[in-house]
């Protein structure tokens, strides 16, 4: 398969090792310094564009793969507001575009599972929740766009959350994400119930950037030939 790599920082550097461990051919590592080389890429030499770069280009990333008839991993965070845009994109140009907050197979389940345990909670009103976020000083957007995926994850299976608020004491209708950035951690999540006599957490700890680059190269290899808006949900079968 010929992957184009757009955004070619530490992340893009890990996908192409993977990728070409899979037996994949990288036609294009697109960065700040030759955007040009994009515009020349044509489909009969491009199978997937995988897209990790920053949120302030992303929409426009993403936008430009659709325009050209490239189907799109998109792995940046930080551009939520302009995702319903590209999802309507993605469906007016019958293209393909596939994007999650988290690539690691571990984390989408993980994702699943703080559903789970946020419908176990209703009932149990003398717990609080928050969630956590750690990552290295490098990470450009805060929260966390798993962290965010953690919190609406909360709301969503919650009679009495409406919304989630970033580093500040939250009201009772609201979860609290709070976010640190230290080192070089590749990524911790937490979610924390706690009552005045216990509390119950669960947490997904990334030991490097390994695991999200293999999910994104495996979400390349999937979307190829397919037409829609996908994510992690659709890629794992998860109901």
């Amino acid at each position: 398969m010929n992957i184009v790599l757009l955004g070619y920082g530490k992340m893009g550097r890990v996908i192409e090792k993977v990728a070409e461990s899979r037996g994949h051919n990288i036609v294009a590592r697109i960065d700040v310094n030759n955007p040009q080389e994009f515009g020349h890429l044509t489909t009969s030499e491009v199978d997937a564009v995988i897209e990790f770069s920053h949120p302030s280009s992303a929409f426009q990333n993403v936008k430009s793969c659709l325009e050209k008839g490239f189907p799109v991993v998109c792995g940046t965070t930080g551009w939520l507001e302009s995702k319903p845009e590209a999802e309507v994109l993605a469906i007016e140009k019958d293209g393909a575009f596939f994007w999650s907050s988290n690539y690691s197979i571990g984390v989408n389940l993980f994702f699943e599972l703080n559903k789970t345990l946020a419908k176990m909670m209703v009932s149990q009103k003398q717990y609080s929740v928050s969630t956590m976020e750690i990552h290295h000083t490098e990470k450009k957007d805060a929260p966390s766009g798993t962290a965010i995926t953690l919190a609406e994850g909360i709301i969503q299976n919650s009679e009495n959350k409406t919304k989630w608020v970033s580093n500040e004491i939250p009201h009772p209708n609201e979860v609290a994400i709070w976010s640190v950035r230290e080192g070089k951690v590749p990524g911790t999540h937490v979610v924390k119930y706690i009552s005045e006599i216990d509390q119950i957490e669960i947490s997904h700890v990334a030991n490097g950037r390994e695991g999200f680059a293999l999910g994104a190269v495996i979400a390349a290899e999937w979307i190829v030939g397919k037409k829609g808006v996908f994510g992690m949900k659709e890629l794992l079968s998860i109901v």
